[in-house]
């Protein structure tokens, strides 16, 4: 059984990192699909590097478009690459546009789907990732869920429960595993002369948070708020359009906020791992703080990881700056107990065993 591991940003390839170093690890006939949904694979190409993880076999280099752009050309380059390479099975990752189309391309080829974190709902569709994770868990045939409440999701939209396979959430492979890389690699608290819990660190980028004057102020005026009662200086590493929507819409950037270049994955864990808190409305982030027992306060009005907020690892206060006060606030006081809901970091192992066994059965 060939497996096609399929993916195209950054967060993909982070969550991917564990399912790959498996295959390598047992000798499983894979290769390595990048479509270049977000960066070309020349600019991701250094991730691949920093995770230590081999290249990709093929890289569309897709770039940036409308949802129907990008989704489209991914459809045609990916059609094309799985004609030739004919795998038994096509493994997605998450939510993006890259996920809709490798999951669409390999059902309409005949060819087996795999969605690693599927059952995800934020019930938003206004989020164009909410279309995407719906989409593909419906033409999936394994249905990789990382907790209970996920495979729950699924089976109240009439998955059949043979499909579904609860694993844990490849995230807690990856921070456990790159975690180890980043203390051989990098020393980011050196660089930028912090002390490990002396520090807020903050990540917003999503386009409904950035595109939007009023909620980018929101934010930036939550931040005000926060140093000039905390104390703290906050590291916010910014994404290039974030920059330009705050120099469009003519807002300032706030004293004690620190704007910083982004930063490569092992640095970013890094400096995550020893912030005192982290305000974020990233996804991904939910988890890791929660993985790394670091209080998280989001910066968005639903979340798609409710596992943390039943467990006390973090907070959703949206955009208004009274409430992202009030969440730090209640965050600083709490306890760091809380038990990590998305696995033991064996995720990855666990998915590789379904399909070897998946693949025995059929044969």
């Amino acid at each position: 059984m060939k497996i096609s591991i399929i993916l195209g940003t950054r967060p993909e390839i982070i969550k991917m990192s564990p399912v790959i170093r498996e295959c390598e690890k047992q000798g499983l006939a894979y290769f390595i699909l990048h479509t270049g949904q977000h960066y070309s694979y020349n600019l991701d190409k250094i991730f691949f590097e920093e995770l230590e993880l081999p290249e990709a076999k093929y890289n569309l280099d897709v770039g940036s478009g409308t949802h129907a752009e990008e989704t489209g050309k991914m459809l045609i380059g990916i059609e094309k690459v799985l004609k030739e390479e004919k795998p038994g099975i096509v493994l997605v990752e998450g939510d993006t546009n890259t996920v809709l189309a490798g999951a669409l391309a390999a059902v309409k080829s005949h060819i087996k789907v795999g969605h690693v974190e599927a059952g995800l709902r934020s019930y938003d569709r206004n989020m164009p990732e909410e279309i995407n994770r719906v989409l593909a868990d419906h033409v999936s045939d394994y249905l990789f869920a990382p907790t209970e409440k996920a495979k729950e999701n699924l089976l109240r939209e009439s998955i059949e429960e043979s499909k579904i396979f609860v694993t844990g959430n490849t995230i807690v492979d990856a921070v456990y595993q790159n975690l180890e890389i980043a203390k051989r690699e990098v020393d980011i608290l050196k660089k930028l002369n912090l002390n490990s819990k002396e520090y807020f660190l903050v990540t917003a980028h999503r386009q409904e948070n950035v595109d939007i004057k009023g909620r980018l102020k929101g934010i930036l005026d939550g931040l005000e708020l926060v140093y000039n009662k905390f104390n703290y200086p906050t590291i916010y590493p910014v994404h290039p359009r974030t920059k330009k929507k705050i120099r469009e819409f003519g807002l300032e950037v706030p004293k004690g906020v620190e704007l910083i270049e982004p930063l490569g994955f092992l640095e970013f864990l890094q400096l995550e791992a020893n912030a005192k808190l982290v305000l974020t409305d990233s996804g991904g982030v939910q988890e890791e703080t929660c993985i790394l027992k670091v209080p998280c306060v989001t910066l968005r009005d639903n979340t798609e990881r409710p596992e943390t907020l039943e467990v006390g690892s973090n907070v959703l206060v949206g955009v208004n700056q009274n409430k992202i006060s009030e969440g730090v606030k209640h965050m600083l006081n709490k306890d760091k107990n809380w038990k990590n809901p998305f696995g033991d970091g064996k995720a990855g192992n666990m998915i590789t065993k379904i399909l070897i066994t998946s693949a025995r059965h059929s044969n």
